[in-house]
């Protein structure tokens, strides 16, 4: 508990109170960072489905599969009592990134201009 009204940077505050926000500041830093590098992998996975829906001449998107991933990451996210509606948003919204991407592969691959998946 602070002793005063000040900023939580201000010269009043507890330094226990500082020192519990610094470790769990701390905490939320490395799982940022844990997160950013997990979505790096799953875009680079998914650039090489484009590269083989491009390919195979596939459609970008595939809301069968979208609506079964939304179901499952709504389910995991109740699971681990995480707002669902959240989960969906989130996935919805890299979702669509990875179909922009999709879209601009299979565009890039019919104009001959695509680079070779990794």
């Amino acid at each position: 508990m602070t002793t005063s009204s000040t900023p939580e940077t201000g010269g009043d505050v507890d330094p226990a109170v500082r020192e519990e926000l610094a470790r769990l500041r701390d905490s939320i830093d490395n799982i940022d960072a844990a997160v950013v590098h997990m979505l790096a992998e799953r875009f680079k996975a998914t650039q090489q489905v484009g590269h083989l829906k491009a390919r195979h001449q596939l459609p970008p998107a595939d809301q069968a599969r979208e609506a079964r991933q939304i179901a499952r990451l709504r389910t995991l996210a109740e699971n681990a009592k995480l707002d669902p509606a959240f989960a969906e948003k989130f996935l919805n919204f890299i979702i669509a990134e990875v179909i922009r991407h999709h879209e601009r592969i299979a565009e890039d691959t019919v104009n001959g201009s695509a680079p070779t998946p990794h």
